[in-house]
């Protein structure tokens, strides 16, 4: 496989589409000769190997990024517009990025003090009332003079944020190698093809929506079909009308398409499957796409993976319903317990993972990549368990990990901001079974003498922390269950919240 940098270059000349976005059409001639003079402006502008954040919802822009800081050997931080912009400030100060970019949608999210983080430095895009200067006219200017040297496939592409258990975000760091090796992976699990048409509406923040299909088609020349942001409706036409054969969609964004009035209606004809992921994917969503005669295949992996670790085949998808499948091209699997010795059949046992799509660690954090990544395994945190034909079957998570519409929420997080409430004593976060987001979050509160400040806590979390994080459900308690070695007993909280009878003033808003 070329290098990275080099995908857009392989097919200029074949006059195919790369990238359909609105109502724009990028051919990749054109998304060649962009990258290679956005390489040259990274090159030119910007310190050897640096870090470029990206504030976008999804852009043709974001690809080209990719693609061009693989050739100038620069680290893409792309960063989940769904924070705040205090969220957003610690994660640039950890990066520490020497460009940061923001388009119109997430200009709100802006503040000076992201631009100080970014050696002073920040650009817009498709933003013409923007007072920031735009990238896509300077970087259109260049024109390459000298041939760039070719990065290292060891050289980090990207830097991919990623919640930790602590509630402190971690950024993975995935270098080009990984990103390679993933493609090789997306390639075997879809069988695909440069003739493929991907339909991407998840973010490209995530490497869900950036590396299960969409990086890996423009590897092979294949088409993307690129939305800003998922919206159903937008969904179900393009299917109609673009006729896309692969795409990937969280349960959350299933659950939408299948509610929507013209789901029965819409033909699904070109697709050859859908794929899914990021959390237990609820056997009635696959059977309802089953019957509509799309097979729809798990995924399962990290950020830490890249993510693509262990996936369902095609042509097992209509008989091992439930089943995350077989380990993907590059990988190795290997289920332990608690004692690190390899588990029988059907024995559940911790996921570990070896590949050249793992992660090279944890940007500055030595301690935490020491923990996660042990003699070349990753350690996932979550249990599986292997058949007899060597399927695997997801159990459970080790972390107490909320997943609600794809998107990870980690209790400390949301513990540590209510913790500031004066007028609370103790808390502890767990998750609640929820119908259109898989989980959301239920906080437990242990009033003050004086009574819980509902108003006070809930406005807490305005500032702190992005909406979908926010406790959708707050229970005031007397006291919460401890385990015997005086542990808040999570178990004992998880029951109650999956039986709890939501009063009205408990209730908190849907999710963004």
């Amino acid at each position: 496989m070329q290098p990275v940098g080099r995908w857009a270059e392989t097919h200029a000349d074949t006059g195919a589409v790369a990238i359909r976005y609105a109502d724009e059409t990028l051919g990749y001639r054109q998304l060649a000769l962009d990258v290679e003079r956005l390489a040259h402006w990274f090159a030119q502008t910007l310190p050897a190997g640096a870090r470029v954040a990206w504030l976008t919802h999804n852009t043709p822009e974001q690809l080209t990024a990719v693609l061009a800081c693989a050739r100038a050997g620069c680290t893409l931080v792309p960063l989940n517009w769904r924070l705040t912009s205090r969220e957003l400030e610690e994660l640039l100060a950890d990066a520490a990025p020497s460009l940061l970019v923001v388009d119109h949608h997430c200009a709100p999210l802006y503040t000076d003090a992201m631009r100080g983080l970014c050696d002073g430095r920040a650009m817009s895009l498709r933003d013409a009332s923007s007072p920031l200067p735009d990238l896509r006219a300077q970087w259109r200017r260049v024109t390459p003079t000298r041939d760039l040297p070719e990065a290292s496939n060891t050289t980090p592409l990207l830097l991919v944020y990623t919640s930790g258990t602590t509630g402190k975000a971690k950024g993975s760091v995935l270098t080009q190698r990984a990103i390679m090796a993933n493609a090789v992976n997306s390639h075997a699990m879809h069988a695909m093809t440069a003739h493929d048409v991907v339909l991407t509406t998840l973010p490209l923040f995530h490497v869900g929506g950036l590396d299960i299909q969409t990086l890996p088609a423009l590897a092979l020349g294949a088409t993307v079909v690129l939305h800003a942001r998922f919206d159903a409706d937008a969904t179900l036409a393009a299917i109609a009308q673009a006729r896309p054969s692969l795409t990937v969609q969280v349960p959350a964004t299933l659950q939408a398409l299948l509610a929507h009035p013209q789901w029965a209606t819409t033909p699904l004809a070109s697709l050859r499957t859908v794929a899914t992921g990021s959390t237990d994917v609820p056997v009635a969503l696959i059977d309802a796409v089953h019957a509509r005669g799309v097979p729809v295949i798990q995924v399962y992996g990290a950020t830490e993976t890249a993510p693509i670790a262990i996936h369902q085949r095609i042509d097992e998808a209509f008989t091992t319903i439930g089943s995350i499948g077989h380990p993907a091209a590059t990988t190795e699997i290997r289920l332990v317990d608690t004692r690190g010795r390899e588990v029988g059949v059907d024995e559940p046992g911790e996921i570990l993972v070896r590949g050249a799509q793992l992660a090279s660690g944890y940007w500055r954090d030595e301690a935490a990549s020491a923990a996660a990544f042990v003699d070349g395994w990753f350690r996932s945190g979550d249990i599986a368990a292997r058949d007899a034909a060597g399927r695997y079957w997801f159990r459970d998570r080790i972390k107490n990990v909320i997943i609600a519409g794809g998107e990870n929420i980690y209790p400390a997080e949301i513990e540590r901001v209510a913790r500031r409430e004066p007028t609370l004593t103790d808390c502890a976060v767990v998750g609640r079974p929820d119908a259109r987001w898989g989980q959301v979050p239920v906080l437990y509160a242990v009033p003050a003498a004086g009574g819980l400040d509902r108003a006070a806590l809930l406005a807490s979390f305005t500032t702190a922390l992005a909406r979908y994080k926010h406790p959708r459900h707050i229970v005031e308690v007397d006291a919460l269950p401890r385990t015997a070695l005086g542990k808040v007993d999570v178990g004992a909280l998880r029951r109650l919240a999956a039986d709890l009878q939501i009063e009205a003033s408990d209730r908190r808003s849907s999710q963004d």
